[in-house]
């Protein structure tokens, strides 16, 4: 497909869009690491130069579809959790974990993007494309702790948002290890300690959240996302 220069804000706004509607077709085909420029810019029938005129690098067009999926990730789950949950705190916690882990195992675009993000893709962007993106992922980030809150009342407002932060770190990290090397998979059939390792996504990530509900829950500290130890904290302030 070949375009016409965009002439006016709506018609570059429409081809900002397309690109980002290529590059989300083109990671249901392959990893983020596979993404090139060069094949994006193919099929999105523009010479790459003239890519690089709606998004500064690949790595800014891949920040931009992150928070897309990001919003499109969290509008799914406001009608499962914007109700507020009924049952003991564990019970709720459990849920609350499972919903989050299985919702995001029917997102592997959105998962291989939040585990590139540190790693790859914020390092080739320029400061005001990174701080757009740290933005919008606040935003986001507030919007998963308020439907956090719903399910689990009992969480002070910083213990919520640390719990953001652990679901992004745990996804993250877990993601790359269900993605194992054509040599690996090949191992499994003759190797069955081997193939005992090939972890399930989703059972990582809700396991993973049961215990930091639990342990949050338990130590009730109420403190900002990656603060050092605290001491005891006075009850009054515990879930403020």
């Amino acid at each position: 497909m070949e375009f016409q220069r965009a002439r006016n804000d709506e018609q570059r706004s429409q081809r900002r869009r397309h690109i980002l509607d290529v590059t989300a077709a083109m990671l249901a085909e392959m990893p983020v690491a596979k993404l090139s420029l060069n094949e994006l810019s193919r099929r999105v029938g523009l010479a790459k130069a003239n890519v690089l005129r709606y998004f500064e690098s690949r790595e800014a067009i891949l920040l931009q579809l992150l928070d897309a999926e990001l919003t499109d990730w969290l509008t799914g789950l406001e009608e499962p959790l914007s109700v507020p949950a009924e049952g003991a705190s564990r019970e709720r916690g459990d849920r609350l974990a499972r919903v989050l882990a299985d919702s995001l195992a029917e997102r592997p675009v959105l998962c291989d993007l939040i585990s590139a993000q540190a790693a790859v893709l914020e390092r080739n962007v320029s400061a005001e494309v990174a701080r757009e993106h740290k933005y919008a992922t606040l935003r986001s980030y507030r919007t998963l702790a308020r439907l956090i809150a719903n399910q689990l009342p009992e969480l002070g407002q910083e213990d919520t948002f640390r719990l953001t932060g652990l679901l992004s770190l745990v996804a993250g990290g877990t993601w790359p290890y269900i993605q194992p090397s054509q040599d690996l998979l090949a191992a499994y059939p003759d190797d069955p300690i081997v193939a005992a390792m090939h972890v399930d996504f989703a059972d990582v990530v809700r396991q993973s959240l049961e215990v930091a509900i639990s342990g949050l829950l338990s130590r009730a500290e109420n403190v900002p996302l990656g603060a050092g130890p605290v001491g005891a904290v006075p009850s009054g302030d515990a879930h403020a």
